[in-house]
């Protein structure tokens, strides 16, 4: 009786919802492989968490900055530069965040005002829509289809844009599916961006792990772009530090104002000893962090060829992140009820209705699990979809 009317257009997380049941049947003897979760089921790479201790033992326990340490900044600086072709000045431009999740939320808070809209690819990861409805803005959802390997197409864009319309959410590669952006696609969103004189918020976490011969590129390295681009990334999926919560923000100094006072009043500041794990992270070795992607290339490829194999499914064979999203669309029953019996056979995946409104033919698999429980789950999955 409570709560602010803005929460009924929060709905607990549908991934959470898979992780709590998983959970349930775990503790209740049930065998299940879990591929609804996307989590690197890899430790953090022990350079990383040795950074981190020494930095406990040496006394760094205090506040930070609130943009985050001088070392970490500078850090991210050199990546942009190296990685993305991006300069930005690490006194100005640079601000560490609670995780890629914080960072999407302060930049909705920062330049949404009610009524606002903010346009959101669809299929898509389950955070942006909620972010929008708290600061009391519009998502509206942008299509995607798998036809065409799942990213936007112009036409679509620009149908949706209205005299409301403020942002363009970009997530590529892509979570939930797998699909990463082709220079066409960004040339087409930046076009329309300053054309209508929109802002973007670029969600690049996934960045490293992409497979075969795929690219990926920054749109904030796109004419006219730079400033008016939130650039997004982190360590969470490309160093297995999940539970670090450790993410930033790259954007021109125009921007900053806004996102470091959101910043300010909602976290302060980064715990300051993860901090220097993550320059450690960026600076150290990458021997580490390029293994795990090659093992999550051969676990794509074992997914992709089972998931080829069986009847009365379709997919578009993902290029990054470790998401394929399955269209279920065949099997004649929803998608919930199909991941419901999944479930009962032993594989958790997530249903596509929580991963946006038109989701609704797919399921979402991650394989950030084992290469011997992936072969489990695929042969539960084709023994279910042969049973039909």
């Amino acid at each position: 009786m409570f709560d602010a009317e803005r929460m009924s257009l929060i709905p607990f997380s549908g991934i959470r919802k898979v992780f709590e049941e998983v959970n349930r049947r775990v503790a209740q003897g049930q065998h299940i492989i879990n591929l609804g979760i996307g989590r690197p089921d890899f430790d953090t790479p022990a350079n990383i968490k040795e950074a981190a201790k020494k930095a406990l033992d040496d006394g760094q326990v205090h506040y930070a900055s609130n943009y985050g340490i001088e070392e970490l900044r500078r850090a991210i600086a050199d990546k942009f530069a190296r990685d993305n072709k991006l300069i930005f000045d690490p006194a100005a431009e640079i601000m560490v965040t609670v995780g890629a999740n914080e960072a999407v939320f302060i930049t909705m808070m920062s330049f949404i005002n009610p009524g606002d809209e903010v346009l959101i690819p669809d299929p898509c990861w389950p955070h942006y829509a909620p972010c929008v409805h708290l600061v009391g803005g519009v998502p509206i959802a942008l299509p995607v289809y798998e036809e065409n390997d799942f990213n936007p197409v112009k036409r679509d864009i620009i149908e949706r844009c209205s005299e409301q319309t403020k942002l363009i959410v970009v997530n590529s590669p892509n979570n939930p599916t797998g699909a990463i952006y082709t220079r066409q696609t960004l040339e087409a969103i930046a076009a329309v961006a300053v054309e209508k004189n929109l802002l973007v918020l670029a969600d690049e976490i996934y960045e490293y792990l992409i497979y075969g011969d795929g690219v990926h590129y920054s749109l904030a390295a796109f004419p006219g772009m730079r400033e008016r681009t939130v650039t997004v990334n982190g360590f969470s999926k490309s160093y297995s530090m999940t539970g670090w919560r450790l993410g930033y923000v790259g954007v021109d100094k125009s921007l900053m104002p806004a996102l470091i006072r959101s910043h300010q009043y909602a976290t302060n500041c980064v715990s300051t000893f993860s901090q220097y794990g993550a320059v450690e992270a960026l600076n150290g070795p990458q021997h580490e962090m390029r293994a795990m992607v090659a093992e999550f290339s051969r676990r794509r490829d074992l997914v992709s060829t089972r998931l080829g194999s069986m009847k009365h499914i379709s997919f578009s064979e993902p290029k990054g992140a470790f998401y394929v999203m399955v269209n279920v669309s065949g099997t004649g029953k929803e998608t919930q009820t199909v991941a419901d019996e999944l479930l009962d056979a032993g594989v958790a995946v997530v249903p596509g209705t929580t991963l946006g409104s038109h989701g609704g033919d797919f399921i979402r698999l991650s394989y950030a699990n084992s290469y011997e429980n992936l072969e489990i789950a695929m042969t539960r999955m084709a023994d279910y979809f042969k049973g039909l």
